[in-house]
């Protein structure tokens, strides 16, 4: 399946259930294969475990998509997206890095570029970084700030993510109500709502 079909295939998926299940060890991988929830961020692993857990995503129905930046042993160089490329079956990569990103988009992945919006300066940097590397999708954390999704997404044609300390129903519904495309979280209460 090439780039463009993935990335069709996931915006569909977000459509019809706009949570995503971000797992940070192998008990949240677990809870997250028992849901309804049909993409996977795998935040965490290492070089040697990484090939297996994006497995039993995979192996589930699910899309796989690593923080390569989370992953121990794997280097903050382009070579470890070539890496996840070649020794995983994940569908895409998330980075902070405009380098991995841009990287995976020459490799078919899809991508998403995680920024941290702490003030004013990381808010203007979203749109400069995004120019840069072109990502298929933007991760905005904390996910939390509905005022400054309004805006992300009203200046961007890139589908946006609202990640991090979304809690309960009223965090998701103000998030997508504000045009976030999906929600990222680790609280497997909010993955079986």
């Amino acid at each position: 399946m090439g780039m463009e079909s993935m990335k069709t295939e996931l915006l569909k998926i977000l459509e019809e259930c706009p949570l995503v299940a971000a797992v940070k060890d192998e008990e949240g991988l677990k809870k997250s294969l028992e849901s309804g929830i049909r993409v996977v961020f795998i935040l965490f692993g290492n070089i040697c475990s990484i090939p297996e857990l994006v497995r039993q995503v995979k192996d589930s129905g699910r899309m796989a998509i690593v923080h390569v930046d989370l992953i121990t042993g794997l280097s903050q160089r382009e070579i470890c997206v070539d890496f996840i490329r070649r020794q995983t079956r994940a569908d895409g990569i998330i980075s902070t890095k405009a380098a991995l990103i841009s990287r995976a988009r020459e490799l078919g992945l899809i991508t998403i570029q995680r920024f941290f919006v702490i003030d004013s300066m990381a808010l203007s940097n979203v749109e400069r970084q995004k120019d840069s590397c072109h990502p298929d999708f933007i991760e905005i954390l904390p996910g939390t700030m509905p005022k400054i999704f309004r805006r992300i997404c009203n200046q961007l044609q890139t589908p946006v993510i609202a990640g991090g300390l979304i809690s309960d129903k009223e965090d998701i519904m103000a998030a997508l109500g504000a045009g976030a495309c999906a929600i990222s979280t680790t609280n497997p209460q909010v993955w079986f709502m």
